[in-house]
């Protein structure tokens, strides 16, 4: 997932504050404590529910916030400067474990510490993002969860909900690894499915709503990867998909209930779930080198038939009868 970048001045250095003082002491945990340290470069839904997830996990494992878990969370708010300075922060707090979610952040940690356990959570390509050499056990001090979808799978998807469709418009950042990866891999898969891709480049979070303005007329469907400056403004991409009538297709499931039309994605609470379960292990004592990078266990398929009726598509009873959640 990607960035939202703030403007330079006082919110940077608010944030900046908020990553260097924030997050808890550096003194070292008392006997017995485990010590955890959770960064994310953003906050929206889908992160939240990953950090969310984690630490119900955790406890579920036995290692509780309120009695023998040291927690701290600090969001980069969209900067990955401010990601780098948080992530030299806990390394200096020297936690047993440090949760970095979604690609910039975790690069951040990756980068700070050769030796502190790293477990990334919601990178759809550790490999790409230079996480890790392969999905196998890294003999490193990093592994985690992938985000990652089988993309054949989100273009059957787009054809299913907009069968007549020719060209496929992607709004995304092309500084986010992951949003590059998927943006190369659709270039490749739509023409086998009769489509096209159709880019138009964001780079920072308030460019979503005018490169989402540049595909009308140029594409026929939208769909959104879960790259973190589209979901982190998605309410804006959605107007533009209402007023101009052009179908949105997301990745990532809390996006419909944003205003998407469908989502073939990714449970992040249960992604977070799965990380924590690492988490545990390694505070119990594994390697985090000797433990293999995974994907996310569980894809849901959500549908909002309001946001089809906005954008133009009438959704298939059995599409509607097919999914797992549909939105009101």
């Amino acid at each position: 997932m990607s960035t939202k970048i703030f403007a330079a001045g006082a919110a940077a250095a608010v944030a900046l504050a908020a990553a260097l003082h924030m997050g808890g002491d550096a003194h070292a945990a008392p006997a017995g404590q485990k010590s955890v340290a959770v960064i994310a470069i953003v906050e929206h839904p889908a992160l939240d529910a990953v950090r969310d997830g984690v630490k119900e996990e955790l406890k579920a494992k036995g290692f509780d916030a309120a009695k023998n878990l040291k927690w701290q969370y600090q969001s980069a708010q969209g900067n990955t400067g401010t990601a780098a300075q948080i992530a030299r922060k806990f390394v200096g707090d020297r936690p047993d474990a440090i949760v970095a979610i979604a690609t910039p952040a975790a690069q951040a940690v990756v980068s700070a510490t050769k030796d502190i356990p790293v477990v990334y959570a919601a990178v759809t390509d550790p490999v790409a993002a230079q996480l890790v050499p392969s999905m196998e056990p890294s003999g490193s001090n990093v592994t985690g969860i992938s985000d990652a979808l089988e993309l054949d799978r989100q273009v059957a998807l787009i054809r299913k909900i907009v069968p007549n469709a020719k060209r496929v418009g992607i709004v995304y950042n092309p500084g986010e690894a992951n949003s590059v990866v998927v943006v190369k891999q659709m270039q490749d898969l739509l023409p086998k499915s009769g489509m096209s891709l159709v880019e138009a480049a964001a780079p920072r979070t308030v460019d979503v709503a005018a490169a989402a303005r540049s595909l009308i007329g140029k594409a026929d469907v939208i769909y959104t990867s879960t790259d973190n400056n589209v979901v982190a403004a998605y309410e804006s991409l959605v107007k533009v998909g209402n007023d101009a009538k052009i179908p949105l297709i997301a990745a990532d499931n809390d996006s419909v209930k944003r205003g998407a039309i469908a989502a073939q994605g990714v449970d992040y609470y249960q992604l977070g779930r799965q990380v924590g379960d690492v988490v545990a292990r390694i505070l119990k004592g594994e390697k985090p080198g000797a433990i293999a990078s995974a994907t996310v266990n569980k894809v849901q398929l959500f549908v909002n038939p309001g946001a089809a009726q906005a954008q133009g598509v009438t959704l298939s009873e059995d599409i509607i009868k097919s999914a797992a959640q549909v939105i009101k």
